[in-house]
Parts: C-alpha cells; structure tokens; sequence
C-alpha cells in the first residue's frame, strides 16, 4: 500500500524554508533587545553595563545565545536566557502552521522579527524604541504594497493603510486625552505595522486583534491584583499584549 499522507508541494516545501528562514534572526534579535532595553532617554547599549564588554555581532558574545551571559564578567545581558529563542521557534511555527501566500508570509516575517524585540523591551523597561517601530511600520506597508501590486489589488492595500493608520490615532488619541493613564506614543508607533498587517485580512481582524490584546491584558492585570504583586496605580506595558492579540487574530483568519 502506498503513503497514505499527502506528499508536499514545492511551494509548500518553500513556506517551510522561508519560515524556518526566521531562525537565523536570533542572534539579530537578541543583540536587539540588549541594545534597545535602557530606560528612556538613554543611549542605546554598546557595552556590558559590569564589565564594559562590547556587544556586537562581530565579536564573540554568549549573550546572543540562550544563556544571554557577557563573556566578560558572565553577567546577564539582554532578555532572559531562551526567551528570545522560544518566541522565534513559536512565531516560526504559526507561519508554518497558517501557510500564508509568499508576500504575506514575507511581511509578517518582517513584522515579527522587529515585534519580537519590541516585546522584550517593553517587558524591560516599558518602551518601544522608534528605531524598531519604525522599520516595521515601513517595511511591513511596502511588503503589502508589493504584494497588491503582485496581484492581490489596491482593496487590501487601502484598507491596511486604514485600519494601521486608524489604530495609531486611537491610541495617540488616550495618550493626549488621559496622559498617563492612556496608551503610550510607543504602543500608536506599534499599531502602524500592527493594524496593517491585519487590516490586510478584513475590516474585523484588527478589531479582533485589539479585543484579544485588551482581554488578556485585563486577566494579566486583574490576576496580579489579585496576587498583590501590582497596584491599581501600576502602569502595565500593553505592546507584548498587542502583539499576542495581532497574532491570535492572524492565526485565526490564516
């Protein structure tokens, strides 16, 4: 009897590799979060803040690793040992899972290698660097500009231009009407490439997106209230939340 499942296709067998293609970024977004993750006003680091150590790429440095230690000192640099890489392998997985058409699949590989440095700084130090937003913002619109004139039409593209620009109003709006209280800039910066990327898929998907990202903040939230590890007055970066509710809304729609 023969194989019973299905042999793979060429273009599939090219989904696998493209995505898996975002491994090789670890190093990339490890240096990233170690450069980016300083409190605000800050320089971004070049050096191990213990031993003064030079991070870079060219030089031998086990904090782009899993262990995210300075070869100098061994102190910790960066995001916590494996995170970086566990986030990666998860993101790799969802676009293998979806299996979205080339162009898209390149855009969110674009978007998610600067969302998930994004995310770690966030974590870190409650900011959104303008030299990661930025480039996903630009880069992710032109990846959907090819992909429209590619064949998918000006619909997607228009709407995307929509809903990402829609979304950064909305959260520059609470920052100027509630101050502290409201979104950061940071967060309008995120939901440029954000909401466009899922604007892409339908007018419902960012609304989606935003009411998974504003539901898991909310349970995060209450739960450490309840746990007494947060105060009502605590301050909560909500740019992890939005990338997990982007990608639970993709990985619906994909």
């Amino acid at each position: 009897m023969g194989d019973p499942r299905p042999a793979e296709t060429p273009a599939a067998d090219g989904s696998w590799r493209r995505a898996l293609a975002v491994l090789t970024l670890v190093p990339l977004l490890r240096c990233a979060v170690a450069r980016h993750a300083v409190p605000p006003g800050s320089d971004r680091r070049t050096r191990c803040d213990a031993c003064d150590t030079p991070i870079g790429l060219d030089r031998p440095w086990p904090a782009l690793g899993p262990a995210a230690r300075c070869g100098g000192c061994g102190g910790r640099v960066g995001a916590p040992p494996a995170t970086v890489e566990l986030a990666t392998v998860a993101a790799a997985v969802a676009l293998l899972l979806a299996r979205p058409s080339a162009v898209e699949l390149i855009a969110a590989a674009w978007w998610l290698a600067f969302v998930v440095p994004l995310l770690f700084v966030d974590l870190a130090v409650h900011r959104l660097p303008d030299r990661l937003t930025w480039p996903a913002a630009a880069g992710t619109w032109l990846l959907l500009g090819s992909a429209a004139l590619a064949g998918a039409g000006a619909a997607p593209f228009l709407r995307a231009t929509a809903t990402g620009l829609g979304l950064a109003l909305f959260f520059a709006a609470t920052t100027l009407l509630l101050g502290a209280r409201g979104f950061g800039i940071g967060d309008a910066k995120l939901a440029l490439s954000t909401g466009a990327l899922l604007g892409w898929y339908g007018w419902s998907v960012p609304v989606l997106g935003l009411l998974l990202a504003l539901t898991l903040s909310g349970v995060v939230a209450l739960g450490l209230l309840v746990s007494r590890r947060a105060r009502l007055s605590s301050h909560l970066p909500f740019g992890p939340y939005l990338v997990l509710g982007a990608l639970g809304a993709l990985l619906l729609v994909w």
